[in-house]
């Protein structure tokens, strides 16, 4: 057995076809052939069922999963040795939130691709929940986003301090008011975040904790969406104090201070414990948490 026969039987679970397995991996379809006939042979098992589409067989599914983690451990033994030439270089997959993501990151990232061209980085946008799931099971290298939930398979660094907050359009009737009670709410018409998301749940505890049922009437997957129908006076809603800078400045949105309500909430980073981290993620996370709060939340 060798990798690549384990990296034609991945590719033709992917392609469902010794023809285009064979285009993926530069491979004639004989050759393609062989690797697998070889394979079977080896352990004696019937590994692909060569009908069309060509699919796995149950032992063929078995053998695949044990070839992906094989495939694996070499792909990081590879980034090990590349490691010891000292040159940050890598692949990193950072999965944060949509404001994060447009508020910060290209600031962060500017900088870091222009010191460090070998490294290459993906951006996956999710809610925060999903951050810290997706870094517990391994689908990206490094998260960032609120750190209200915990785990003690992650790993968390502060990076900065954010609050939501209450924002109007210009032409909302508590628009003119400089400061108002919770109590004041209680029929306003919201636009408000999905469930999954920590502004939601901190809607909507301030809400129970008030005895109010808050009046929604849209619910939105990322604040940018939340702030663009807010903006077109759909309603009113709570959003993270540092995605609004720009609105604020354009006067597109107006926030308004609500009485006895000002909640701070921790932004960093997150990591999974334990994991290997290569020289590009090493470098990147100690220019992420040597970066000075005024870099997050003074840019704009």
């Amino acid at each position: 057995m060798n990798i690549s026969q384990l990296e034609t039987l991945v590719t033709i679970s992917k392609t469902l076809s010794f023809r285009k397995a064979g285009e993926v991996l530069n491979l004639t379809q004989p050759a393609v052939s062989a690797q697998i006939k070889s394979l079977e042979d080896e352990f004696k098992a019937m590994l692909v069922d060569r009908n069309h589409p060509v699919t796995l067989t149950d032992r063929g599914q078995v053998f695949l999963a044990h070839a992906e983690q094989i495939l694996a451990i070499v792909e990081q033994l590879k980034q090990k040795l590349t490691d010891l030439n000292h040159i940050p270089q890598g692949h990193i997959i950072l999965g944060t939130t949509t404001s994060i993501a447009i508020q910060i990151l290209p600031r962060v990232l500017s900088y870091f691709q222009n010191q460090f061209p070998l490294i290459k980085t993906s951006i996956q946008s999710m809610s925060s929940t999903q951050v810290l799931s997706s870094v517990e099971n391994g689908t990206v290298d490094i998260g960032i986003g609120y750190l209200t939930d915990r785990s003690l398979q992650v790993e968390t660094s502060v990076l900065y301090y954010d609050t939501f907050e209450f924002v109007v359009a210009p032409q909302h009737p508590l628009a003119s008011s400089n400061r108002i009670k919770i109590s004041m709410l209680k029929d306003v018409p919201l636009i408000l975040l999905s469930p999954d998301t920590l502004g939601r749940r901190f809607v909507d505890r301030l809400f129970r904790e008030n005895g109010l049922e808050p009046n929604i009437v849209m619910e939105l997957g990322s604040s940018e969406e939340v702030k663009r129908m807010v903006e077109l006076n759909m309603g009113a809603a709570f959003v993270s104090k540092l995605s609004i800078a720009v609105e604020l400045r354009r006067g597109t949105l107006k926030m308004i201070p609500i009485n006895d309500v000002e909640v701070s909430h921790p932004v960093g980073v997150m990591t999974k414990s334990g994991r290997y981290v290569n020289s590009a993620m090493l470098q990147f996370l100690n220019d992420l948490k040597g970066m000075p709060e005024d870099q997050f939340v003074g840019s704009e």
